[in-house]
């Protein structure tokens, strides 16, 4: 160890004794060494260290930690021929009950060890918090150590083989299990942390490898997962071993950084240089498996910093940037967006403002342990999603370290809270769109070959199955639209922006693992015009490929153009394209109307428009055949999500519901309809009269439009094709591409930009025809060669390989 990290390092151990009683423990011999240091570290990571317990800012998370330490430790079972902890939680092989009862017996130590909870009648900061006396803290750590050694007698240790869910046995019980050990130390032998790290040495003796499938290498989160674990088990067990490869296993160097977490994926399991996450191998899941990544990795720079261990990998660079690649975009306010939560989406504990939440702690987490500029960056957009977040205030929710950073940035004027900044995202790797404008936000979740429609698994998720059929969120000032038990009220059949068959569906699957659930269509993805605006297509082939339609958006200024096309239906069923379906919330009042006129139930022939106060404006070019419903849906989150772990409550919800849905029968149809978030009544109609753009063509070959306020042209070509810019004038102009293509085209000043994607990712190269003069090139693509310019503008990309990557040409 270099000199001067250990003069520090046992100068932080000399503090260690002291800061022990900062934990509300008794204090115990200390001997001043490295895994002392860090073992103090953590629980101080973990309590929030020397808080003051009379601060009112800790006092509801203060009284809601020993609340419920203290209902666990009333409900506990003491019995000496006990057979389980809990009565709620019997202990069978399956059931991964015992890592729930680790994950309790951390809860009861994390309340013995942190000032003010009042669990432990001697605990400093008891008779603070006004709690009734208990359990001495002598008592309460007896209960822990009696507990432990029966759950390592009867349900984890090393005799033992994995049954049910692997998580259970790899992640869930050790990092329980070791969290509890450092926070309650002071009362646990050295022979029973013998037998205690033994049994994670079981179950994850090697961070790089699934234990109950050795030839699988792990990724990702769960690769972040077991480094966090070793680390710990090094730390209880005092291993430099156990430390190194703990640290090591972030950029796997047992395997030449072949899973490297600080390294850029290009299939497959982690982040993707487009700020893609991926985890289970085709899902995009940033807001959950992404959030756990990036939390392990933020406690372990935080817990080894200075250390012998301290983690300093020169490419830790691609996690730290994915903070604003990968996670920025999909905040909204302080929410982290559910298309790109997974299955998560159906547990009731959950929601997009508590993995919002968990993204913003771990980003204040990490400023404090980066340097600059990470560190200022982290903390501006941390206060922005704090100071926006006006539906589900962070710090009620927060622990109490989490309190301690937030409070700390909230009185830092020294920091301005980061503005969310209008952008285009075009997510070619995970199959997501993210279009952001001033007031809204609104976002599309594809699938393809590549990525699934949904996940279901564990009993989770039942009813998945149109999350990834093109299904649209739009974000405005309702922060609960998405939030307010949306996802079991929801008539999960109809979600916003798909198009879909009336044929009923079954709860998606049954049964332990995961289950994800493929899709059939090449062509998916667009084209990013500056990152402002962007074309949008999905080849929509349905879960039994008794559908097909081939759908576009085209994301502007204003509004969103959605055009349908192609759309056949083969099992008799009608089809319909749902253009929304609002939460209205609890007895919602909020007024729609067609044409002007207020709304009934009823379908309505060829409409010019609809509004719905406070949400949108919806406008339909081609009229089309409009149902409008309004229906109170009961559901509880138990219909959703039935997880040994995770399942919901049977407690039933009614929320009210507004539905528009283009409806096209069993024959052959189209639609084309515009979004305009936030406009008025007014607004709709004046724009109802004169859209500002134009549908240049809505067939299954080609669909375009042509935004006259933007100065875009926006085309998708399923196949090669012609459209012409001015179908119904003089000087007529086309555009023609030999294949599958995404293009936009727009004039800024005097610019000319042309960006161009191929989404099927069936070619080598896509030439593209312009009938426009322009001048010098500007900027280029590498892929991209200017063959001729003049009269005609001609262009050849080499998409083949880049998979649905854009590539831009700018002219004077």
């Amino acid at each position: 160890m270099p000199p001067f990290i250990r003069r520090r390092l046992l100068l932080q151990a000399g503090l260690a004794a002291g800061a022990i009683s900062t934990l509300g423990l008794p204090t115990r011999a200390f001997a001043e060494d490295e895994f002392d240091v860090l073992r103090v570290r953590w629980a101080e990571l973990n309590t929030g260290g020397a808080i003051d317990p009379a601060d009112p800012a800790y006092g509801d998370a203060l009284g809601k930690l020993g609340a419920q330490a203290r209902e666990y430790l009333d409900t506990m079972i003491t019995a000496a021929d006990r057979t389980a902890l809990w009565p709620d939680l019997p202990l069978s092989p399956t059931s991964g009950n015992f890592a729930i009862s680790y994950t309790r017996l951390k809860t009861i130590a994390l309340a013995r060890a942190t000032r003010g909870t009042g669990v432990g009648s001697t605990a400093p900061g008891a008779a603070a918090s006004g709690a009734n006396a208990g359990p001495s803290t002598e008592a309460v750590g007896e209960l822990l150590s009696g507990a432990l050694d029966f759950l390592n007698a009867k349900a984890y240790n090393e005799t033992l083989k994995e049954t049910g869910n692997w998580w259970f046995w790899e992640i869930g019980a050790p990092r329980a299990l070791l969290d509890t050990c450092i926070l309650a130390y002071d009362v646990l032998s050295a022979e029973q942390l013998t037998r205690y790290v033994t049994a994670v040495d079981r179950f994850v003796p090697d961070p790089n490898r699934r234990t109950n499938s050795p030839s699988l290498r792990e990724t990702g989160a769960n690769r972040v997962d077991k480094a966090l674990i070793v680390a710990l088990r090094g730390i209880v067990g005092k291993s430099t071993v156990r430390l190194s490869t703990a640290r090591d296993a972030l950029s796997d160097v047992a395997e030449a950084g072949k899973n490297s977490v600080f390294t850029y994926v290009t299939s497959g399991d982690g982040f993707y240089r487009d700020g893609s996450f991926v985890q289970h191998g085709n899902l995009a899941y940033v807001g959950t498996y992404g959030n756990v990544a990036l939390g392990g990795v933020a406690n372990l720079i935080a817990l080894l910093g200075g250390s012998t261990w301290e983690i300093t990998d020169p490419k830790r660079a691609v996690l730290l940037d994915a903070v604003e690649a990968s996670f920025a975009p999909f905040m909204v306010d302080g929410l982290m967006m559910d298309c790109v939560s997974g299955r998560a989406i159906s547990r009731e504990r959950a929601g997009d403002h508590r993995h919002g939440h968990g993204t913003t702690s771990t980003v204040l987490l990490l400023a404090s342990g980066v340097a600059e500029p990470y560190a200022s960056r982290y903390k501006a957009l941390a206060k922005g999603w704090i100071t926006r977040d006006h539906l589900n205030d962070y710090l009620p929710g927060a622990s109490i370290p989490e309190i301690s950073r937030a409070k700390a940035l909230l009185a830092d004027t020294g920091v301005t809270p980061a503005p969310a900044v209008p952008r285009h995202f075009q997510f070619h790797n995970q199959d997501r769109v993210v279009h952001r404008r001033p007031g809204w936000t609104f976002a599309i979740a594809l699938s393809s070959k590549r990525m699934a429609r949904y996940e279901w698994g564990n009993g989770e998720n039942r009813r998945g199955w149109y999350v990834g059929d093109g299904m649209t969120y739009l974000y405005t000032a309702d922060q609960a639209q998405f939030n307010d038990a949306y996802w079991p009220t929801v008539d999960a059949h109809r979600m916003p922006g798909t198009t879909v068959s009336t044929k009923p569906r079954q709860p998606g699957g049954s049964g332990a693992g995961t289950g994800t659930v493929a899709a059939y269509a090449e062509w998916v993805g667009g084209a990013s015009y500056r990152n402002e605006a962007g074309a949008v297509g999905m080849h929509l082939i349905n879960h039994d490929k008794t559908l097909q339609a081939r759908k576009s958006w085209f994301c502007l200024s204003d509004s969103i153009v959605a055009l349908g096309a192609g759309i056949t239906g083969t099992d008799g069923y009608p089809v319909e394209t749902i253009v929304d379906n609002r939460n209205l919330h609890e007895n919602g009042t909020t007024r729609l109307l067609v044409d002007g006129g207020p709304a009934v139930d009823q379908t309505y022939d060829d409409p010019h428009w609809a509004h719905l106060d406070g949400v949108a404006g919806y406008i339909f070019p081609t009229g089309g055949q409009l149902t409008v419903q309004r229906e109170d849906r009961t559901a509880s989150w138990s219909e959703i999500n039935i997880g040994n772990d995770t399942a919901g409550s049977t407690t039933p919800y009614t929320r009210r519901y507004a539905k528009l849905i283009l409806e096209h029968g069993t024959a052959t149809g189209d639609y084309a309809y515009i979004v305009l978030p936030n406009a008025t009544s007014q607004r709709t109609a004046e724009l109802a009269a004169d859209p500002g753009m134009t549908v240049l063509v809505n067939n299954p070959n080609v669909q375009a439009i042509r935004s006259h306020r933007d100065d875009l042209v926006m085309i998708n070509f399923w196949a090669a094709g012609a459209v012409s810019e001015v179908p119904d004038g003089p000087g007529r102009r086309s555009v023609t591409s030999d294949g599958p293509a995404s293009v936009v085209i727009g004039t800024d000043g005097r610019t000319t930009t042309v960006a161009v994607s191929d989404p099927s990712r069936t070619v080598g190269t896509v030439r593209l025809t312009i009938d426009r003069q322009v001048g010098d090139v500007v900027a280029k693509d590498p892929a991209i060669t200017v063959v001729a310019t003049g009269k005609q503008l001609v262009l050849e990309i080499a998409v083949g390989g880049t998979k649905g990557a854009t590539h831009s040409v700018s002219f004077n």
